[in-house]
């Protein structure tokens, strides 16, 4: 009898005794983002199954839709809520749309540099305090860890090298509390859409700057109408990892395990290489001919940000305050 007979004999004998071959028994889970794979959300998409692949022998692995193609990410907030989405990654910004508090990772200068910025993210405690506040505040869904995409600049078709420049200026920022405080304070005005609007509003002049990291900036050919990006650093880009209770709840404890340490894995190591995609993004922009800006006066910002920080978090409540404890403690 020949191999491939034999073969097919034991395919029909395992089905018959509802046994499948080990590859029609991985479970696949969705995965979705509103960046291109090429950013951030790629690398964390990347290690999360990666590490879920090796601990569950397998058994479990994701299917990544990047670019917004499950939806952006408000609809991401409602599909995973609904269950239509098992795993999502989306910005702490944007997810203060169901937590307000979440906003606190908005702030400007809370975080003084990329290296107290890959730290507090490493740090349990505000993986602990970011899944609390969101534990209050949202059913169907829950926090898994953290990730980031780098810092934020301000970009456009002008300079910016203080305050004065961006004075009277319309800025497209998240749609957070903490934005549409502070941006004023500089003497700007904030303007909310979706990110996908961005390009054409940068285009078209409805908005004369937009902020985001550089390698976003980059992926999303925003450079194209926004030539000139400044080196703010005002905020950082923080995202968190979704997972659903419909998923999380179908799971054995033993998965639920295996899921955490990948989300960990996450927390731990993707902040270092998304900030590698943005010391190369950065390299790359300035061979396309964009005007980066380095001798951005930080100060003038950091002058009117940093006295905000404590008052916004406490209009916030407690779970802001926590988080911002945490951030200032694992400088």
């Amino acid at each position: 009898m020949s191999r491939i007979a034999k073969a097919t004999i034991s395919a029909l004998f395992c089905t018959a005794l509802g046994v499948l071959p080990a590859a029609a028994q991985t479970k696949h889970y969705t995965f979705g983002y509103d960046q291109p794979h090429t950013t951030g959300y790629g690398v964390a998409g990347d290690m999360f199954n990666a590490k879920l692949m090796e601990l569950s022998k397998g058994t479990m692995t994701i299917d990544q839709f990047p670019g917004a193609q499950l939806g952006q990410e408000p609809q991401l907030l409602e599909k995973i809520r609904t269950g239509d989405v098992d795993f999502v990654i989306v910005s702490t910004a944007n997810s203060a749309t169901v937590a307000p508090e979440s906003g606190m990772l908005s702030v400007h200068y809370i975080f003084k540099n990329e290296g107290h910025m890959i730290k507090a993210l490493a740090n349990p405690a505000l993986t602990d305090a970011v899944g609390a506040m969101f534990a209050e505040k949202v059913k169907g869904a829950h926090v898994l860890g953290m990730a980031t995409l780098g810092l934020r600049y301000l970009y456009g078709k002008k300079p910016v090298h203080g305050l004065v420049d961006i004075k009277g200026e319309k800025v497209r920022v998240q749609a957070t509390a903490t934005e549409d405080a502070i941006f004023p304070a500089y003497g700007a005005q904030t303007v909310h859409m979706p990110f996908g609007s961005v390009y054409t509003s940068l285009q078209t002049g409805v908005v004369n700057f937009a902020e985001n990291g550089l390698n976003v900036y980059l992926a999303n050919k925003h450079y194209e109408v926004a030539p000139v990006i400044s080196m703010t650093e005002h905020e950082a880009n923080c995202s968190v990892m979704w997972v659903s209770d419909k998923v999380w709840n179908s799971l054995t404890p033993e998965a639920q395990g295996w899921v955490q340490a990948a989300a960990r894995e996450v927390s731990t190591k993707e902040p270092a290489l998304a900030l590698q995609l943005e010391h190369e993004s950065k390299a790359k922009l300035i061979k396309l001919g964009v005007t980066v800006v380095d001798d951005v006066r930080k100060d003038e910002f950091i002058n009117i940000a940093k006295p905000m920080q404590d008052s916004i978090a406490k209009g916030l409540g407690p779970n802001a305050e926590k988080i911002l404890a945490v951030v200032r403690a694992s400088e």
